[in-house]
């Protein structure tokens, strides 16, 4: 097993991207961490981006670095390639067997294409894992972790479908030398299901994070007064609904109060939500963005904001019951009290640092506790210097050197 990272190092990632008009959305398989992290600490690093179903391009290609810098894009070859048919045909924005099946392939294809032993293999989401598992088992990977963001144990409605969901992931959790997990409530979920917890890999933490220049926030006199915002995709498990119809309460005691509305989603969510703001003639109070381009713009956006609210709903298949909440993580990075509800373990976390505070998903709750927090400048200044104090480290690099680092792997500096 790999104990050192250094310029030495060869080290293989493999992850996913959504791609439209001939760019990478910025919501993906952490490809921004990867690339910063990874090539600055190795000698040769490789990402292997495999397009996510329903993106414009179907076939993954590598983009490999040397000695810190781009040095090529290596494509696929005839291995993958031949099911660009197949996948064109089946190239829809969901879970599909036969892009599993792509991925899986993929992996092998460049791996061994390469002529490369690699130290490290880092495989997101269990297909991945399993290839690097396979590699090493050949003698072409040394060392693999298996990287989870999102978990839960009924993922799916289709029951065959998640329990071969299941299947795959305690294969990976169990034959990697290393499971990465964004939340704590992960490993504890796989326990609830009867994993031996002694047979499996290690289960490393290995948070969310941000880019050092990320985290910042504003002075108090460029926060705008009884503003809120809500950032993060607009799915109905996120709870945007329930942000808007909180509102008719807060203006009640606040009537100069705003939400900003910031994060994409299907055209009949998004439609509905507009629909919702006309119906509760909220038109002058909310400001709906939508999709914003940018991490950077989004993070300008919320930084105006006096608090941000995370409000999940209690959906009993939500991914969100055991995944990290970036949108609270956001909020702290830009120095915002947030909150948020009981779902989430970040949300406990945040109340436990005094940045946030938790309520059911129930809109009188959460109007109440926004304000609770505009009615007291003292509790206010308090949480809001408690967020900055939380965010401050939360970065990318500290996060995978300490997960490394909890593996026995020493990383160079």
């Amino acid at each position: 097993m790999i104990t050192k990272l250094n310029k030495d190092s060869k080290v293989l990632v493999a992850t996913f991207s959504p791609w439209k008009d001939g760019q990478r959305a910025p919501t993906n398989g952490m490809v921004y961490p990867f690339v910063d992290f990874f090539p600055r600490h190795s000698k040769y690093f490789a990402l292997l981006d495999q397009p996510h179903p329903g993106s414009d391009i179907v076939i993954p290609f590598a983009e490999v670095y040397e000695n810190g810098k781009l040095k090529e894009k290596v494509h696929s070859s005839i291995f993958v390639s031949w099911m660009k048919p197949l996948l064109s045909f089946a190239n829809a924005a969901n879970t599909s067997l036969v892009f599993k099946f792509r991925d899986l392939i993929s992996v092998v294809d460049f791996a061994l294409g390469s002529g490369k032993k690699f130290d490290l293999f880092i495989g997101f989401e269990s297909v991945n894992a399993l290839a690097g598992i396979f590699l090493r088992m050949l003698g072409r990977v040394d060392t693999v972790i298996y990287y989870v963001s999102d978990f839960s144990p009924r993922r799916y409605k289709q029951k065959w479908f998640n329990n071969f969901y299941l299947f795959m992931d305690k294969l990976a959790a169990t034959y990697a030398d290393a499971t990465w997990n964004v939340s704590p409530a992960m490993p504890e979920a796989r326990k609830k299901l009867g994993y031996d917890m002694k047979k499996i890999s290690p289960q490393l933490y290995a948070p969310n994070a941000f880019f050092r220049p990320e985290i910042k926030h504003l002075p108090l006199n460029q926060v705008k007064p009884f503003s809120i915002v809500y950032a993060g995709s607009l799915g109905p498990e996120n709870g945007p609904g329930l942000a808007i119809e909180a509102m008719p309460k807060i203006l009640k005691k606040f009537p100069k109060a705003t939400l900003t509305l910031i994060g994409g989603g299907r055209k009949e969510v998004e439609e509905g939500l507009k629909d919702l703001i006309k119906k509760l003639n909220l038109e002058k109070s909310v400001d709906f963005r939508g999709f914003v381009q940018t991490n950077k713009e989004m993070l300008d956006i919320v930084r105006h904001h006096r608090i941000s609210i995370a409000p999940y709903q209690a959906f009993p298949n939500s991914v969100r019951w055991y995944a990290d909440a970036v949108k609270i993580r956001t909020s702290m990075a830009c120095g915002l009290p947030v909150i948020t509800t009981h779902i989430p373990p970040m949300g406990r976390e945040a109340e436990k640092n005094g940045a946030g505070i938790v309520v059911k998903d129930d809109v009188r709750e959460l109007a109440n506790a926004v304000i609770r927090v505009f009615s007291d400048e003292k509790l206010y200044l308090k949480m809001r210097k408690n967020a900055i104090a939380a965010a401050k480290d939360n970065t990318w690099e500290n996060s995978y050197t300490n997960a490394l680092k909890s593996m026995g792997v020493s990383v160079n500096t």
